[in-house]
């Protein structure tokens, strides 16, 4: 399965969008990938999800952990096709946080999912969890790397697709200045 394999998975279940967007990072582009729209369907889910547990197959992970709520489902497949538990955080005042009654154990090595990366942001606060618990973070997996790999999270990365998606700082963004209104897919609240 090809870059371009997974673009025409993105494009045939209308998860690439075309626009003025607002991302969760703060950031606008005019794309966004809705991840959702591709992981509703359960033999694409494996299929793309399939590629980030092949990646880490022969890993040592003890779990998989991802942010909520667009890396939930990647980090649950993932984690089933790894044989793990999957565990998610959530956001709380602002900040991602454990709840529900998960959380890491002491000297476990977990796997953290996410359905897209732009600045790695939610990644790099799901690591901070971890080794502030005392787990230790084996690795990053992801679908969509919109940066083609300048964000290093400083453990071994995988993602699915790489693409240099073109996003800017609210003040440089031409479609501002063309008066085209920003729209908020995400699952995060960020304010224009």
């Amino acid at each position: 399965m090809t870059n371009q394999n997974i673009l025409e998975i993105f494009q045939k279940t209308n998860a690439l969008l075309d626009g003025h967007f607002l991302l969760t990072s703060g950031r606008h582009s005019n794309q966004y990938f809705q991840c959702a729209l591709v992981l509703q369907y359960p033999n694409y889910n494996e299929i793309i999800c399939g590629k980030i547990a092949e990646h880490f197959k022969d890993t040592e992970i003890d779990a998989v952990i991802s942010p909520a709520i667009g890396g939930i489902i990647v980090g649950q497949e993932v984690a089933r096709l790894l044989g793990k538990k999957s565990i998610f955080a959530e956001r709380e005042d602002k900040s991602l946080t454990l709840r529900r009654g998960f959380n890491i154990e002491e000297g476990k090595k977990y796997l953290v999912c996410e359905d897209v990366v732009t600045t790695g942001g939610s990644v790099f606060e799901v690591m901070e969890i971890v080794r502030n618990n005392g787990g230790i973070v084996a690795g990053v997996g992801y679908i969509v790397d919109r940066s083609n790999n300048k964000v290093q999270f400083g453990v071994p990365q995988f993602s699915t697709l790489q693409l240099e998606v073109v996003s800017y700082q609210p003040e440089d963004c031409p479609l501002c200045k063309q008066n085209i209104p920003a729209i908020k897919p995400g699952s995060r609240k960020v304010k224009p």
